[in-house]
C-alpha cells in the first residue's frame, strides 16, 4: 500500500464548509494567496458558520469541530476576484485528531516539530 505524505500544515475551515471540502468540493475561497502545495490537513474550526447550517437545512452540531477531519491535495491557488484554492483527492481521516499546535484563523502547524 502506498504511503501518502502529509505536510505539517492545516487549513482551519468553519463547519459545515470543512465537511463540504472533505466530501469533494473542489474550490474554496480563502483570504490570501498561499504557496503551499501538496497534501495538507483540514481542521474543522470550533466556531461554526451558523448561517450556512440554516441555509443547508442542517442542525448545528451535526459535524465535528475542533479536530482534524481529513486531508486534501492543494494543486493551485489563484487570485482573481478573490483568492481561490484548488483542491483534489479529499480523504477523510478514519479517526479524528485533536491538533497539538494551537489552531490559527487560517493556516497552522497541527503537530509539534
Amino acid at each position: 500500500m502506498k504511503s501518502i505524505k502529509i505536510q505539517n500544515h492545516a487549513l482551519s475551515v468553519r463547519q459545515p464548509f470543512a465537511e463540504q471540502i472533505i466530501s469533494g468540493k473542489r474550490k474554496l475561497n480563502i483570504d490570501k494567496v498561499t504557496n503551499i502545495r501538496g497534501r495538507v490537513y483540514i481542521y474543522a474550526s470550533k466556531t461554526p458558520k451558523l448561517e450556512a447550517y440554516e441555509k443547508m437545512k442542517i442542525r448545528p452540531g451535526t459535524f465535528p469541530v475542533g479536530v482534524l477531519i481529513g486531508t486534501v491535495e492543494i494543486v493551485d491557488c489563484k487570485e482573481s476576484q478573490g483568492v481561490s484554492l484548488d483542491t483534489c483527492q479529499p480523504k477523510r481521516l478514519k479517526t479524528l485528531i485533536a491538533p497539538e499546535g494551537h489552531p490559527q484563523p487560517m493556516w497552522f502547524k497541527p503537530f509539534k516539530e
